[in-house]
């Protein structure tokens, strides 16, 4: 099952490893980025922050989405992680299996604006965004499960 899709530039790292996997009793991470995917060094880093007991598969986008039905099974506790808007709402589009995105930190660049205290965005940002919310999907703002949430359309 899919307990968590979240968005973050940093990918895996403290927060999301073990915050986040001890929220949601995660077993399986997939950190779905193309560049990772291919980036042999990146993969070593990703596989250091895994927290203990969950196993780690670091896939494309696309074979992510050739995955989601298989993260369906009850067996497992999923928690899938993209660096961008764009890549959440590509797997979004692609599935049905996805109920709920959390943006969890979005790096400050030119060309963006907080929204929170943790999350910058630009136009582009804001369109895969509203995409993603236009399927009815949730998209809601938390760095870690005990935060409070905020809603995304309320902060743009």
């Amino acid at each position: 099952m899919i307990k968590l899709v979240r968005i973050d530039d940093r990918l895996l790292h403290g927060q999301v490893a073990f915050a986040w996997s001890s929220h949601y009793s995660i077993n399986i991470i997939v950190v779905a980025n193309d560049n990772a995917a291919e980036d042999v060094t990146k993969q070593m880093a990703l596989k250091m922050a895994k927290p203990t007991g969950a196993k780690l598969y670091i896939k494309s986008v696309k074979e992510t989405i050739d995955i989601l039905p298989k993260l369906l099974d009850p067996k497992f506790n999923a928690l899938i992680v993209v660096e961008s808007a764009v890549d959440a709402a590509e797997l979004v589009l692609a599935s049905d299996a996805i109920t709920s995105v959390n943006v969890g930190g979005i790096r400050m660049a030119e060309g963006k604006r907080m929204i929170s205290r943790a999350v910058a965005v630009n136009e582009k940002d804001i369109q895969f965004l509203q995409k993603i919310e236009n399927k009815g999907i949730e998209v809601e703002i938390r760095q870690v499960p005990n935060d409070k949430k905020q809603i995304f359309k309320d902060l743009v």
